[in-house]
């Protein structure tokens, strides 16, 4: 489902895509989260997907399994430039999606889609590795659900290249989630369910 699909059919939306799509305008686009997003809602050129992950291992199997398959699907297609993978059951706990995220990074290479397709993290509890779990800066990957976000490598390079100054984008969003605070953001993140 891409977002044209959100604007002309909202009402039959998925609700986890609904959310999704509302929480890619409205705080990815709107605070510019990401500087190239814009451009690819404009394209319409974002698919959007949900998986049920959850019943334990045959849960995350299923979710390893259309992350795959939205693999094969982005090498058949060039149109969409990148791919939502949206859990709507499962891997509520960090940890745990953590845990999937790395078994889906090694599964990625093991079917030779490394360096083809980077896997970008997101999840209602993000939290980085070296920040305190209330530190606003967390938000910059905080989503409605539970995601993994595949984006063509190649592309993504190319864009950064004519991009000025692209190392400064995660600096840019730490002071900028910082400056807006943990009420804030967290009202925004709950406006989008």
């Amino acid at each position: 489902m891409t977002l044209s699909q959100d604007i002309s059919n909202s009402a039959s939306l998925d609700p986890a895509i609904a959310r999704t799509c509302q929480w890619i305008r409205s705080f990815v686009a709107e605070h510019t989260i990401c500087p190239f997003v814009q451009r690819e809602i404009e394209r319409d050129s974002i698919r959007y997907v949900t998986v049920d992950a959850s019943g334990g291992r045959p849960g995350i199997e299923n979710a390893l399994i259309a992350l795959i398959e939205e693999c094969r699907l982005l090498d058949e297609n060039e149109t969409i430039e990148t791919t939502l993978l949206i859990v709507t059951a499962g891997l509520s706990d960090f940890e745990d999606y953590l845990s999937a995220l790395d078994t889906g990074e090694r599964l990625m290479s093991v079917e030779d889609y490394e360096g083809v397709y980077q896997l970008a993290s997101f999840h209602p509890d993000y939290c980085f590795a070296d920040a305190e779990p209330d530190d606003p800066a967390n938000y910059t990957n905080r989503s409605p659900h539970p995601m993994f976000h595949l984006l063509r490598e190649e592309r993504l390079e190319a864009v950064l290249e004519r991009f000025p100054h692209p190392e400064r984008i995660p600096e840019r969003n730490i002071a900028y989630t910082r400056a807006m605070g943990n009420a804030q953001l967290k009202t925004l993140l709950a406006s989008c369910g």
